[in-house]
């Protein structure tokens, strides 16, 4: 909270406009403020003045003070015996508050004691009852000592929220106590005083026949507590125990001696400490114990003695009425119109140290009633103002929240794009050269005799292509370009035909379980790449568990609101398919699980792991409308969440691969299209081992002057996506207007046109590069024998 001194000087970022606004309302309201301040002050001045100039008047006829001396001598001693009576009245009347106080807190104490023993006779004095009451807001409120003990008065449970006193020590009080016979009383022990109530329970509670145990409750009396009871008595209370001082109400510099006029006279009833006299009065909190406790209260002898001044004066006024009537009167008309201004003043200061609740007193009609209300009413709008400010400071605090955890998600969101597209380009290229490698060594392969030495090293170089293919599908995957062949599907039955194949993969010490959704509904994804997510997500989760553990599979319908969608980015509401896989492994912290599906980031030993499950899993999710979810904390497993779009569609029938197609029986003409020398030249090999006639150009522009000028027909186009001049489907659209019976394949590393894009044409078909010599002969002939593609299980373009 602002104090007014403070508000000209806080202020928000200069940044926000209506802050600036706020600011300067704010500095007017200071400015006012201000002078009122003046003003008050110099009406303070004004009345010091006025008081000043009273005593003048009153130093102008000292002379005459002598006539009434010996009267004021005789009126002071009657005076002080009615002082003394007096305080000796208020220390009997502080002694009877402090009992009230005491005594309510006793009968509290009694109250919680019984509610206690009732409980400890239910569980029949099971030592745990005190370790449950205290720990239980309803029973421990007020309550600092909990104990019971048994029959024979032996502490057997015991709790304080001080350590200090033991076990020990609470018998011994404990015992003392019964010895006196009283069901309360006074414990000190371990430098800890408290007041406490003993609550016996028997066997048979309306007869009392038998004692099973007594509850204890106590509070404690601290220095904090004695001051609010020196508060209420308005005195000052000393606690001592034999000659010892417990606790008191002075300063600890004070103590000191205090203890010290205790200690040598403990019976005196007037002690001096500094220059103050107070009175002292002693009772026995704890009658008949040894060393005695004893509370002793001292009053103020100077407060007595100031209403003692303010008489003298009073009588030295009766005495020189005649005299001093005019200044008198001056001094009663200053001061009966200077106390609202000293109330106005202790209102300043209050709101000075932020407390706007300060009562004011605005009687009458004249100019200080007028101040008084007008101050009234600007610290009401002080204080709407500092409710607003803090309304407004937490609103703004919300919304900097909001602002940094959507900044992170679009950071987050552009780092993997910008991550993807690099992946995208180095795979495109890589493709490329893979399609070299492949072709060339399966040429070298069938070429090569068995017998060859070099026949194991050509397969060797397959294979490793092989390998650098699956690497760049990942890849492909992660970027959300890969080639995908999106159907209708049961993930029930996926996930039931998979689960050998899972039960082989997963290690004999990890417990394997499929949850099956009842009524699931349908997705429309890549069986062969949801496979792929699933053995990504089962072989991470057993990887996650060294000492084994259990893996759990499950499939149900998820309807997405907007509220889950919240806190489930970047879900949109709407009717989810889910595939959650679990596992109690060592789980992730919040740094690896914000980055574990980047490529090539492992937590795995080096070579242990090439950092692209998770992101493979990502990409493939994306590419298919979905997204992943991940909850984890540090050794308490991980849960990933696929949540894929529900479709009302019947599931699809597998097709049958169709085996490549026999020789043509008539000579078909293949257009190439390619700007990579060694791809175009690959496969026009093999396409003329094939039996056809090919024609190659290096680009868009070649193809269709080859196209323009050739008057045989061109029977399809076999063409690169990405190349220079003029890009593949531009080639394709131009040439469909030369030859509209021309059928159309697309091949490339990589698609980056979404499956609505207009430039592609729907009968066309797609190879995805790198491809064998059969892959790339069987596309040729199935394009060839088929009026569109979707008449065969054929690619579809991704998205």
């Amino acid at each position: 909270m602002l104090t007014p001194g403070e508000l000209s000087h806080s202020a928000l970022p200069e940044t926000d406009p209506g802050s600036r606004l706020q600011n300067l309302y704010r500095l007017g309201q200071a400015i006012h403020f201000t002078g009122v301040s003046r003003i008050l002050r110099s009406l303070l001045k004004s009345h010091t003045n006025l008081r000043l100039r009273t005593k003048l008047l009153l130093s102008l006829v000292l002379s005459t003070t002598a006539l009434t001396c010996a009267t004021l001598l005789v009126v002071r001693h009657s005076a002080q015996a009615q002082v003394q009576r007096q305080i000796e009245q208020d220390a009997r009347n502080a002694f009877l508050t402090i009992q009230a106080v005491q005594h309510q807190r006793e009968m509290m104490l009694s109250h919680k004691a019984d509610l206690l023993a009732t409980l400890a006779y239910l569980r029949d004095g099971d030592p745990t009852t005190i370790q449950d009451a205290s720990q239980d807001p309803w029973q421990s409120g007020d309550c600092d000592l909990f104990a019971l003990a048994d029959r024979k008065g032996k502490i057997i449970a015991l709790h304080t929220t001080s350590s200090r006193l033991s076990v020990t020590d609470a018998e011994k009080l404990f015992r003392r106590t019964l010895k006196e016979d009283s069901g309360a009383g006074w414990w000190f022990g371990g430098r800890r005083l408290f007041q406490v109530v003993l609550q016996p329970y028997y066997e048979d509670e309306p007869r009392k026949s038998r004692l099973l145990g007594t509850v204890i409750v106590g509070r404690e009396l601290d220095v904090r507590g004695a001051s609010d009871l020196g508060r209420i008595s308005s005195s000052h209370l000393v606690l001592r125990y034999g000659d010892d001082l417990v606790m008191s109400t002075f300063a600890p510099a004070k103590e000191e001696e205090l203890e010290r006029q205790l200690r040598d006279r403990p019976a005196r009833e007037e002690v001096q400490i500094g220059n103050e006299r107070f009175f002292a009065s002693s009772l026995a909190l704890a009658s008949g114990t040894e060393p005695a406790l004893n509370l002793t209260v001292l009053k103020s002898y100077d407060e007595a003695t100031a209403s003692l001044r303010r008489l003298n004066h009073l009588l030295v006024g009766l005495g020189l009425a005649a005299v001093l009537g005019g200044g008198v009167l001056v001094f009663v008309i200053s001061d009966r119109s200077t106390r609202p201004l000293a109330y106005l003043a202790e209102g300043v200061r209050a709101l000075e140290q932020g407390d706007f609740t300060y009562p004011l007193k605005s009687h009458g009609g004249d100019e200080i009633a007028h101040v008084t209300r007008a101050f009234e009413d600007m610290r009401s709008t002080l204080q709407r103002n500092e409710v607003q400010r803090q309304q407004h400071e937490i609103q703004r605090q919300q919304l900097e929240g909001q602002r940094q955890q959507l900044e992170g998600q679009l950071r987050q969101a552009q780092k993997m794009d910008a991550m993807g597209r690099l992946a995208g380009g180095v795979a495109h290229d890589f493709n490329n050269l893979l399609t070299v490698i492949k072709g060339n060594s399966s040429l070298l392969v069938e070429r090569l005799q068995s017998d060859d030495r070099l026949l194991g090293c050509t397969r060797q170089i397959e294979s490793a292509a092989d390998r650098a293919a699956s690497l760049t599908r990942q890849l492909l995957a992660f970027c959300r370009m890969q080639v995908l062949q999106p159907k209708i599907l049961d993930l029930n039955m996926l996930v039931s035909e998979m689960c050998k194949l899972l039960r082989r993969l997963i290690r004999e010490d990890i417990a394997f379980n499929f949850h099956a959704g009842e009524s699931l509904g349908r997705v429309k994804a890549d069986p062969g790449q949801i496979e792929q997510v699933i053995m990504n997500l089962a072989v991470n989760a057993g990887d996650a568990m060294p000492a084994g553990g259990s893996l759990t599979i499950e499939t149900r319908n998820v309807a997405v609101d907007e509220q889950f969608a919240l806190a489930r980015p970047p879900i949109l509401p709407g009717q989810y398919v889910l595939l959650a896989v679990t596992d109690i492994g060592h789980g992730m912290d919040a740094e690896t699980k914000a980055r574990i599906f980047e490529p090539f980031f492992t937590t795995k030993e080096q070579g242990k792991g090439t950092g692209l499950g998770l992101a493979t899993v990502y990409g493939i999710v994306k590419q298919s409308g979905g997204c992943v979810w991940v909850e984890s904390e540090p050794e308490k497993g991980a849960r990933f969440e696929v949540y894929l779009p529900r479709v009302d569609e019947a599931v699809e029938a597998a097709a049958s691969d169709e085996m490549a197609a026999a020789p043509a029986r008539q000579r078909k003409t293949v257009l190439i299209a390619e700007d990579e020398e060694a791809v175009r030249e690959l496969a026009s090999e093999f396409i003329e081992s094939a039996g056809y006639t090919v024609l190659t150009a290096k680009d868009g522009t070649e193809a269709l002057a080859i196209a323009e000028q050739s008057d045989e027909p061109i029977h399809l186009l076999l063409t690169d996506v990405v190349m220079p001049k003029m890009r593949g489907p531009e080639l394709a659209k131009r040439l469909k207007g030369l030859r509209n019976s021309m059928r159309v394949v697309y091949m490339s590393g990589y698609l980056e046109y979404n499956r609505g894009n207009e430039d592609f044409l729907e009968e066309g078909f797609f190879l995805q590069k790198p491809f064998s010599r059969d892959t790339l002969v069987r596309k040729v002939g199935e394009a060839l024998r088929n009026n569109s593609p979707a008449k065969s299980a054929n690619h579809s373009i991704p998205s």
